[in-house]
């Protein structure tokens, strides 16, 4: 492992030798988050799955950063031995970019997020990001004010991040709206559409479609040179035979928004209390989705940082 000060200040990061080496041959580099590891599936299932999302960006090949904090040091590519441990490790605190600064003066261990993953990305100088879906701005927020922490990041951190969109169980309109407001580009990839996780379309239009991957280089690229330091996002649906009905999704989150509110549930409780409905009514199809689009957006990811990193090399003045 190769330990590294961050110029920004005295921040412990830690690369594996691997993505060390990517980074300072200029070669593709993917982050991940990993939150996927400790707070998805159960153990060993965790730790393959894992595997398997670092498998899918070496297969577009790029090199996997897989990012987490331990032992107050911030992690930049797991190890096997640091993807067991945090794979079999209970307890591990889902640490979003609020609480980094609190689980890193306490010394402990902590699953990064989008928005935390995003923050280190930036400090590493890892232009690109891969995760199943973003948060968003959640339904009722005009009364409880719940906004994903990831929205905000994006307008902090000067990464491209793919995904496959955002949950259903979110207010998608007016999470598009946010990006909008807040100046996020919005590219997607393979769709007229803006995708919706486990669905191939929110039904919202996308406000560009590209699917030249020399193109979004230069578009991600184009972004910053015009001063902006924030990021970019790009989508991409769920393959077809993975996908699951937009119809049957809605009527789901209808009726358990209904009795969600009956039973008291608020803030927080909400997203967890909607993603047990829908896993519940599609009887273990919404598991094959998430794994769909965890491999899905890390291999696309993969093959997008390698057209951006030739894009650099061939035009190092932009």
């Amino acid at each position: 492992m190769t330990m590294r000060r961050n110029s920004h200040g005295n921040v412990p990061l830690v690369f594996s030798e691997e993505v060390s080496d990517a980074l300072s041959a200029g070669q593709p580099v993917v982050a991940l988050e990993s939150n996927v590891i400790t707070h998805g599936l159960s153990y060993p299932e965790n730790a393959a799955t894992a595997r398997k999302v670092e498998a899918a960006v070496r297969a577009g090949g790029a090199v996997p950063a897989t990012i987490g904090i331990a032992d107050g040091r911030i992690l930049i590519g797991m190890t096997d031995a640091d993807i067991e441990r945090f794979a079999s490790t209970p307890g591990i605190p889902k640490v979003s970019s609020r609480d980094m600064p609190v689980v890193l003066a306490g010394g402990g261990m902590g699953a990064t997020t989008v928005a935390s993953s995003l923050v280190v990305a930036d400090l590493a100088n890892i232009p690109f990001f891969a995760s199943a879906g973003i948060g968003g701005v959640h339904r009722g927020a005009e009364r409880t004010m719940d906004i994903s922490s990831d929205l905000i990041q994006f307008t902090r951190s000067k990464v491209a991040v793919v995904c496959a969109g955002a949950k259903s169980i979110l207010d998608l309109g007016l999470t598009m709206e946010f990006l909008e407001t807040h100046c996020v580009p919005l590219i997607s990839y393979g769709s007229d559409d803006f995708p919706a996780f486990y669905c191939i379309s929110s039904g919202i239009r996308s406000p560009h479609r590209l699917d030249d991957e020399a193109m979004i280089a230069r578009a991600i690229e184009w972004h910053w040179a015009l001063g902006n330091h924030s990021s970019i996002l790009i989508t991409t649906p769920i393959r077809k035979e993975d996908a699951i009905d937009s119809r049957e999704v809605d009527a789901v989150i209808s009726k358990a928004m209904l009795t969600a509110e009956k039973d008291g549930v608020r803030g927080n409780a909400i997203t967890k209390y909607l993603m047990r409905a829908v896993d519940k009514a599609t009887e273990g199809r919404s598991a094959k989705a998430n794994m769909s689009v965890l491999i899905s957006t890390a291999e696309l990811a993969g093959r997008l940082a390698v057209a951006h990193a030739r894009h650099r090399r061939e035009t190092p003045s932009q």
